[in-house]
């Protein structure tokens, strides 16, 4: 009997037990704190928004109208669980991918989610009129945003990734502002010494991580075997490829003198035929001209002088001597 009674207890105890690890994980699964309370998102689990029905609030700690609106928004969260509606809030300071994930534009920014599909809500910031809104499913009216706007696609996932490198790159700036402050400050470090210092630090960082780059990329592609080389072997591959390259030079410039040589010997001798043709162009021309005159000498007729007439009383014209030849004798 006693031993019944025990099981019947450490059954209990078991049922109670899943019973609460249920719960809790029906709870996680939801979103939902217990008691209705404010819930918030960020990174991580923002996707706890893509199923069931909700309110996001966008809100930065620093905004004036997001501090009016937060008291209102914590009641509206207590009360929106009688219309199982997820109340929650999002800082855009901490989170700044989703503010570029859903192109958060002003703050405070409202968006009804429900099943996925999301809409801007752009009514009265009380209490009765968010309640209203969710109450009588007002959100039917407005048009939800179009595909490529939604913040579950791949372009404005890129987009919030822009937006968080921006986040990052500001916090370093402000960082960099603080650590020069306080060297000038501390240790009157001058300003272009602080520039320096950073300059120097950067270029250390560059090479440490292109070092580590270059380390990952051989461990991951290692060399083949064949390629593997000790130094000394590099050493002395080196030294016989500078050997052959000046035994080449040599070479090269030996037959460029050889043929520099024979350029100039054919270069000589097409001097001296064309000295040879010019000499047997002018004697040819010489001659020619020789001949020439002999014709015109031939051609050209006897010319017989004749006396000039005499004046009045000159002498009487004396009788020219006609020298004939005498033909030879037969007797002679």
């Amino acid at each position: 009997m006693h031993c019944t009674s025990l099981f019947v207890a450490a059954s209990c105890a078991a049922l109670l037990l899943l019973a609460a690890t249920a719960r809790s994980a029906a709870t996680a699964q939801s979103g939902l704190q217990p008691g209705g309370k404010l819930i918030e998102l960020d990174e991580d689990n923002w996707h706890l928004m893509l199923q069931g029905e909700w309110m996001i609030e966008f809100f930065a700690p620093w905004c004036p109208a997001c501090k009016n609106l937060a008291p209102t928004w914590e009641r509206f969260a207590r009360v929106a669980k009688d219309v199982k509606v997820q109340v929650a809030k999002i800082d855009v300071t901490t989170s700044p991918s989703l503010s570029g994930r859903f192109f958060v534009t002003a703050l405070p920014t409202i968006y009804h989610v429900k099943d996925g599909e999301f809409r801007q809500y752009r009514g009265a910031r009380d209490g009765d009129a968010l309640l209203y809104f969710v109450k009588k499913q007002q959100w039917q009216s407005i048009e939800p945003l179009s595909a490529w706007k939604k913040p579950d696609t791949i372009h404005m996932s890129v987009l919030s990734y822009f937006f968080k490198l921006s986040h990052t790159l500001k916090h370093t700036q402000k960082l960099f502002k603080d650590f020069n402050g306080r060297l000038q400050e501390e240790y009157g470090l001058p300003t272009w010494g602080s520039y320096a210092l950073f300059a120097i630090a950067t270029i250390f960082v560059g090479a440490a991580l292109g070092l580590l780059l270059v380390c990952l990329v051989d461990f991951v592609y290692p060399p083949k075997k064949s390629q593997r080389q000790s130094f000394s072997e590099s050493q002395d591959n080196l030294t016989e490829g500078l050997e052959d390259l000046a035994t080449e030079e040599i070479e090269d410039d030996g037959e460029a003198e050889e043929n520099e040589d024979e350029q100039r010997e054919s270069d000589e001798e097409a001097e001296e035929d064309e000295d040879d043709e010019e000499e047997e162009e002018d004697s040819e021309e010489q001659a020619g001209d020789l001949a020439a005159q002999e014709k015109e000498a031939d051609s050209e007729p006897e010319k017989v002088e004749k006396p000039e007439p005499k004046q009045a009383g000159d002498a009487a014209p004396e009788k020219t001597e006609q020298v004939r030849k005498r033909k030879p004798r037969k007797g002679d």
